[in-house]
């Protein structure tokens, strides 16, 4: 419509009975479009909800291991976690401490060691390992392809 008064666009939005939304007030003059605000409001949620379905850089899974854990099921917790970052998941690999362990934190280190050693061509390691109360938490993120 190119520039015109407030009033004559409001005028002209009731007489199409459709709502006067304001685009940029920063602007010389501002801009205004003449729409329909609630069919504004349902594109903006439909593009919201599928920016948010593509993202899954959100989404941690989490690995728990024990200090004493088996080999079948260490190399069992190693496929989940390559496979996990394949997808582009985030990782979360936590190595609980159950009553006397706590003595041997240095087990749960070089566990978490070995893990990030074995998927390090798959995800890199968030900061560092640390402790958080009775276990050791790492966060892994997948490589970027």
């Amino acid at each position: 419509m190119g520039v015109v008064s407030i009033e004559q666009a409001r005028a002209e939005a009731s007489q199409r009975k459709l709502d006067l939304l304001l685009v940029s007030d920063a602007a010389t003059p501002p801009v205004c479009k003449i729409i329909d605000f609630g069919q504004y409001k349902y594109q903006q949620q439909k593009k919201d909800k599928a920016s948010k379905k593509g993202s899954k850089g959100q989404t941690v899974k989490e690995l728990k291991m024990s200090p004493k854990i088996g080999v079948h099921d260490y190399d069992l917790r190693v496929r989940r976690g390559i496979d996990f970052l394949k997808k582009g998941y985030r990782v979360k690999l936590s190595v609980p401490f159950r009553g006397r362990e706590i003595v041997h934190p240095e087990l749960g280190r070089n566990l978490a060691h070995k893990f990030l050693e074995e998927i390090k061509e798959h995800g890199v390691p968030d900061g560092g390992i640390s402790n958080s109360h009775r276990s050791l938490i790492v966060h892994i993120n997948p490589t970027v392809k």
